[in-house]
């Protein structure tokens, strides 16, 4: 992932950048508060991606401010998350945005053209399982990947995720989003040769307890190379992907 601190020295290094203007550029303040927010804007700077608004528990005239001072600090790429329909015609009445209800998210800005290693490849056990996964697609998506969806391909029909084995082969990584007894991710985990990144959802019965026993699943995966976030996290899912397609060797 390029960082902006990086953009900035190879800016100086190309002549398009004076050295006093990349000093001012990387001193700048590192957070705004408004009161109700500290934010962060040296958050590109230091790990690549810009600070995303967690949509649930704002009001939208919160939002509003935040996406408003990240805005005028030169931010024109905000991701905004768990975003109700009610919050998203509030914010989009101010800033244009691109609402995806499924997903529960709003974007600010464009899609960049994809810049990382290879492809990042969405997996779900369930049509259930979309709005997570859509969640996780979205974010890698924004953050400058290329994003292969593969829905409703769980266990209990092995032979569907196994008509697919060429686009898993492919894969730079992998996220394995299941409810239920959450087992995709170990079939995948041991089919891939990439990383894996298990999402639990809160899909299934009442003994799955809310995702809690795919969870256990997952973390009790015998697949090497599975690693797992938190239930329904297809934001955290498309965000760690994402920065594992864009690993850089550092010397």
């Amino acid at each position: 992932m390029q960082t902006k601190a990086k953009q900035i020295l190879e800016a100086v290094q190309s002549g398009e950048l004076s050295v006093d203007d990349a000093l001012l550029a990387l001193k700048c303040e590192p957070y705004e508060d408004i009161g109700y927010a500290k934010v962060d804007l040296h958050r590109s700077i230091r790990q690549g991606a810009a600070e995303v608004i967690y949509g649930a528990g704002k009001t939208p005239e919160q939002m509003i401010g935040i996406v408003d001072t990240m805005k005028r600090n030169g931010q024109d790429r905000i991701l905004l998350t768990r975003l109700c329909p009610q919050s998203a015609e509030a914010v989009g009445a101010v800033h244009p945005l691109d609402y995806h209800p499924e997903a529960s998210i709003g974007i600010i800005g464009d899609i960049p053209v994809p810049d990382g290693l290879g492809k990042i490849l969405v997996a779900t056990g369930g049509t259930s399982d979309i709005p997570v996964a859509e969640e996780a697609a979205l974010t890698a998506e924004l953050l400058g990947n290329a994003v292969t969806r593969l829905y409703d391909v769980g266990v209990a029909g092995l032979h569907r995720l196994l008509a697919h084995k060429e686009e898993i082969m492919r894969a730079g990584v992998i996220i394995a989003i299941a409810g239920m007894e959450g087992a995709l991710a170990s079939v995948i985990g041991g089919l891939a040769d990439c990383p894996v990144i298990a999402v639990p959802t809160s899909v299934g019965y009442g003994a799955s307890f809310g995702g809690l026993s795919a969870l256990l699943s997952m973390l009790n995966s015998c697949a090497s190379g599975v690693s797992v976030v938190n239930i329904d996290n297809g934001f955290g899912a498309g965000y760690f992907a994402s920065m594992i397609n864009h690993m850089e060797v550092k010397r």
